[in-house]
């Protein structure tokens, strides 16, 4: 089955929980009816910072119901990040919400060490992949794809990396070529959901939300460049073949 992904690369609002959902809502109104995948940015309710902590929610809290809505009305799974406290801890968690509200989570196991995101979220420790309408999907947050022995595709196991990220400007040909790296190495597609616009602390950001297929090609999306949702249908059977063509997992050490 094929399965259509669309991105939104949004302009988070700073520590505006309730603005950004509005916003998020407002926007998933125009996505394509065929859609099956939602994403949005890494912690798109607050943007990424030293305040991330201070605007944790409980696991049960306003943004997974919201997120449950969503997925819903849309009759999508719904993908992103927001940070969770968990007693003394918080997470900067991935969620994936699927059309009947049920879920599932990721935390971010590479916290962002020059940014300091490593001394106030605590480091996830599990490897995880999830299965929707029959894809394998492997999800990851921003910093997670510079590593790629914790990505590494061992025996195929998944189809679809998906990457939620607030990854900046300066650093942007690192993210292309990341996306890029990680699709070809492991035989699978790639989709990266990246913030644009400024933060509160004067950090810019351009989007460049890409989704990437197994050959490391940027695939055509609808859509526009800035503030708006990219779509692409990736194609399993095609996929598969190139698998069986080339069974260079094989050769994994």
């Amino acid at each position: 089955m094929d399965l259509t992904i669309t991105l939104y690369q949004h302009d988070i609002i700073w520590a505006a929980p309730d603005e950004n959902r509005h916003r998020v809502a407002e926007a998933l109104a125009a996505v394509p009816a065929e859609t099956d995948i939602i994403v949005v940015p890494e912690t798109f309710t607050t943007g990424f910072g030293d305040h991330m902590a201070s605007l944790a929610e409980a696991p049960d809290g306003p943004t997974l119901h919201w997120a449950q809505e969503m997925a819903s009305k849309h009759n999508v799974l719904f993908v992103g990040t927001w940070i969770v406290r968990e007693g003394d801890r918080c997470f900067n968690r991935l969620h994936w919400v699927m059309p009947d509200g049920t879920f599932g989570t990721y935390d971010k196991a590479h916290t962002f060490r020059p940014s300091g995101e490593h001394d106030i979220i605590s480091r996830g420790s599990c490897r995880t992949v999830f299965e929707y309408k029959g894809w394998r999907i492997k999800p990851a947050v921003c910093y997670d794809l510079r590593f790629p022995k914790w990505l590494r595709n061992d025996g195929m196991a998944y189809d679809l990396l998906l990457v939620c990220a607030n990854w900046p400007a300066s650093r942007r040909e690192a993210w292309a070529t990341l996306l890029k790296a990680r699709a070809i190495e492991n035989l699978c597609y790639v989709a990266g959901c990246n913030r644009t616009g400024i933060d509160g602390v004067d950090g810019e950001y351009s989007g460049d939300s890409a989704i990437i297929d197994y050959k490391g090609f940027s695939m055509p999306v609808s859509g526009a460049d800035g503030s708006l949702c990219l779509t692409a249908t990736l194609d399993k059977e095609k996929l598969a073949t190139f698998r069986k063509r080339w069974p260079l997992y094989l050769d994994f050490d």
